[in-house]
């Protein structure tokens, strides 16, 4: 029984003793290649035209406004559906190579081919109607599998980030390293060639099918973005020991309800995912004509970018988690209200919104204040989410990642299929022409003020009142210290134990594990 229970699950952390503000040390578990692997997978992470996405299911593609609608009706009823199960498949895999991991390599492979497959579907059906049923049952079905395979590969990807090391610093290290050299080196460099690429095509300066680019700039990332993610995911390694004893589904319930950090963040983001509106790139393509000013007035922002990583720590010092996931959420949002007062200006038909050089001022300052938070916006959330896995394990003994974030995926899903049923109608009212790109003819002006309000007021309005929840986080100063302090003491005997192969001891280390934090102590 102790040789099983010892194979059940993956030994990477050292023994280590109890230390006065562990919390704070810059402790290091993650390697070299481990850390470049991390990065690689990073970079992959958003090496795509995912952008793009709505312009080729709706003029590339030319699925109606209609069957798109009801498609995200059905996926968005299967999403939460699939969530639930796999959730608890996930919470109860114990193996060698530890929870994550082997779905994350399973996968990573059929995963990839689904994505060609959704790229090279203009060639399966070319010239078909918006409304033709092989088309869209094509489409319907590529969107329920994707789904549910991206369901367990969400899952993974979220548990491997909290686990491939026990220590806060070294995870934020992690997240910041990545997210810096990601942006540094370029991770968005396909949706940069493909928006020159479309503004060259769309002004005539070279010939080339709308079609076979999209086909082959979706398929060619999607191979590169595979390759870099399967080689992370073969060397990368879980470091936070899971509990001996699997936990029910009563439990890993359980842990969503008493994980109060995570309650809120939760209801945040379900507030938040109410928010309605519409792409910047349908704005600079079908209103400006000039969908490369995104990348003319993202070179400031490009050079303050780098410096917004060195900021995080600064921000940490003066101010507190709740602060800093509100600024990080929601400041897009808030640099827009300037915008669309200033693009408003004239009118509809002879406003600011429709001229290149007003407008690509306005959206340099937007995209150079906006880069000033951008280490913020992409380390703290990630990191508080985290942290609340950590408090699950400190609460109640165990963890249940799979549970809980599925959980929280579900909250904003609900919501996320109301808005996104709602934005495409909204379109469709506005009178957006499907068949307008292709054609080479101009949207009408109702249509595109439309457009730049849908980028800029509407997503504001329709995502405030996210940031009330956040108001009540906790989870700082001496409660998050004696979190981490108290884990590193339990982690500590588990791994001694299961190291050990002693069947007492492993009963011990079990007992010890269901040990749970006492807040109350702080109080």
């Amino acid at each position: 029984m102790a040789d099983q229970k010892n194979k059940s699950v993956p030994v990477d952390a050292e023994p280590e003793v109890m230390q006065e503000g562990y919390a704070h040390q810059n402790r290091r578990y993650v390697g070299s290649k481990e850390t470049i692997a991390y990065v690689v997978y990073d970079m992959s992470q958003s090496f795509n035209i995912g952008k793009f996405d709505e312009r080729f299911i709706t003029s590339i593609l030319q699925i109606s406004f209609n069957l798109q609608t009801l498609t995200k009706a059905i996926n968005g009823v299967w999403d939460i559906i699939n969530d639930i199960f796999t959730g608890a498949i996930v919470d109860k895999t114990r193996t060698r190579w530890g929870k994550f991991k082997p779905y994350l390599m399973v996968l990573a492979i059929p995963g990839t081919i689904l994505s060609l497959c959704y790229w090279i579907m203009p060639l399966l059906f070319p010239g078909q109607a918006p409304d033709h049923m092989g088309k869209f049952i094509m489409y319907l079905l590529l969107a329920l599998i994707r789904e549910g395979v991206g369901t367990f590969q969400g899952i993974a990807q979220l548990g491997i980030q909290a686990t491939i090391t026990p220590h806060p610093v070294d995870r934020t290290r992690l997240i910041t390293v990545a997210n810096f050299v990601s942006g540094f080196v370029g991770e968005k460099l396909p949706e940069q060639i493909m928006t020159i690429l479309l503004d060259l095509v769309g002004n005539g300066v070279i010939k080339l099918d709308y079609t076979k680019l999209f086909v082959g700039m979706g398929s060619v990332t999607v191979i590169i973005a595979g390759a870099g993610a399967f080689w992370f995911f073969s060397i990368c390694k879980e470091r936070v020991m899971q509990s001996i004893e699997e936990p029910s589904i009563i439990q890993g319930i359980k842990s969503i309800i008493n994980n109060k950090p995570l309650l809120l963040i939760t209801l945040s983001e379900m507030l938040n995912g109410f928010s309605i509106g519409g792409s910047k790139t349908d704005y600079l393509i079908d209103v400006l004509n000039f969908g490369s000013l995104a990348f003319i007035t993202g070179i400031p922002g490009s050079i303050v970018h780098p410096f917004s990583y060195a900021l995080v720590p600064w921000f940490r010092r003066h101010f507190s988690s709740r602060t800093l996931y509100i600024i990080a959420t929601y400041i897009g949002n808030l640099l827009n209200i300037p915008v669309f007062f200033f693009g408003s200006l004239g009118g509809k038909k002879n406003g600011m919104y429709k001229r290149v050089v007003p407008m690509g001022i306005a959206l340099t300052l937007w995209e150079t204040v906006f880069m000033f938070f951008y280490g913020v916006r992409t380390v703290i959330p990630s990191e508080m989410f985290n942290e609340c896995m950590d408090y699950c394990e400190w609460k109640n003994g165990y963890r249940s990642e799979a549970m809980t974030s599925v959980a929280k995926g579900l909250a904003k899903k609900l919501t996320g299929i109301v808005s996104g049923v709602i934005s495409t109608q909204i379109k469709k009212l506005i009178g957006y022409d499907l068949t307008a790109y292709t054609r080479g003819t101009a949207q009408s002006d109702d249509t595109k003020f439309g457009l730049f309000a849908m980028f800029t007021i509407i997503p504001f309005v329709t995502s405030s009142l996210g940031i009330i929840p956040i108001l009540f986080y906790d989870l700082n100063g001496k409660k998050r210290d004696k979190m981490y302090e108290e884990l590193l003491a339990r982690r500590s005997a588990v791994n001694t134990a299961v190291a050990s192969g002693d069947a007492e001891a492993m009963e011990l280390a079990a007992k010890a594990q269901k040990l749970v934090g006492n807040e109350n102590d702080l109080k």
